[in-house]
């Protein structure tokens, strides 16, 4: 590493790293996945944008140490997880209430203003506690603890956010391809199997505890 920045080798290694983590299916994938299917991708992109904006929270977190806050507090930690939990229950809720896709309608529908989009898609990331645990323990092994570190994180962060943007981007276009290519009861039911798979994740994180907890 050279004395103000990440080497090559080093991002791209990060790069495979983070680009694995993030295409794994997970809460922002199903709603990159859906807002695509319900709005196309053009209105799809302020959901990115969420996405995007909660990776500069999870790295900046880091990088000022309140990863490693949640990590250590269990008060801080639950407080974080049940909030996560709770709206991660409410959009499966939703989803799974769904009466089928209409893309007439939901141009319409205030939830699917550019706002409320960037919102459900930020909230998801940022209220996941494992985030903040994966990128304490992910990050600093990037770092070179000799070098001055914000330009590091500073490059690890922009990386990571281009690879979300760009990833996420390609789940939007799969599900609005869906659309072509489905019928209306066809993608009510895949609405309601990513309402489920939201739940599930809900449960899942209710039930997760900190390493040593």
């Amino acid at each position: 590493m050279t004395a103000h920045s990440l080497n090559l080798t080093t991002l791209v290694l990060f790069s495979l790293v983070a680009m694995a983590t993030i295409a794994t299916p997970g809460p922002t994938v199903l709603l990159a996945l859906s807002n695509g299917a319900r709005l196309g991708v053009r209105r799809a992109l302020p959901g990115m944008l969420g996405a995007v904006a909660s990776d500069c929270v999870l790295v900046g977190s880091v990088a000022v140490g309140l990863g490693a806050l949640l990590a250590a507090s269990e008060f801080w930690f639950s407080v974080v997880k049940w909030v996560g939990v709770a709206y991660l229950a409410w959009l499966g809720l939703r989803m799974l209430r769904s009466g089928g896709i209409d893309l007439a309608v939901e141009a319409g529908d205030p939830q699917a203003s550019p706002r409320k989009v960037f919102m459900k898609s930020f909230l998801v990331a940022v209220t996941n506690p494992k985030g903040y645990l994966f990128c304490s323990a992910l990050l600093p092994q990037f770092i070179d603890s000799a070098a001055p570190q914000a330009l590091q994180y500073l490059a690890l962060g922009t990386v990571f956010c281009a690879l979300d943007f760009t990833i996420m981007f390609g789940y939007a276009a799969i599900g609005a391809r869906a659309v072509s290519l489905l019928r209306r009861r066809a993608l009510l039911w895949m609405d309601r199997t990513c309402g489920a798979i939201l739940l599930a994740l809900a449960g899942s994180l209710a039930l997760y505890r900190r390493s040593g907890s």
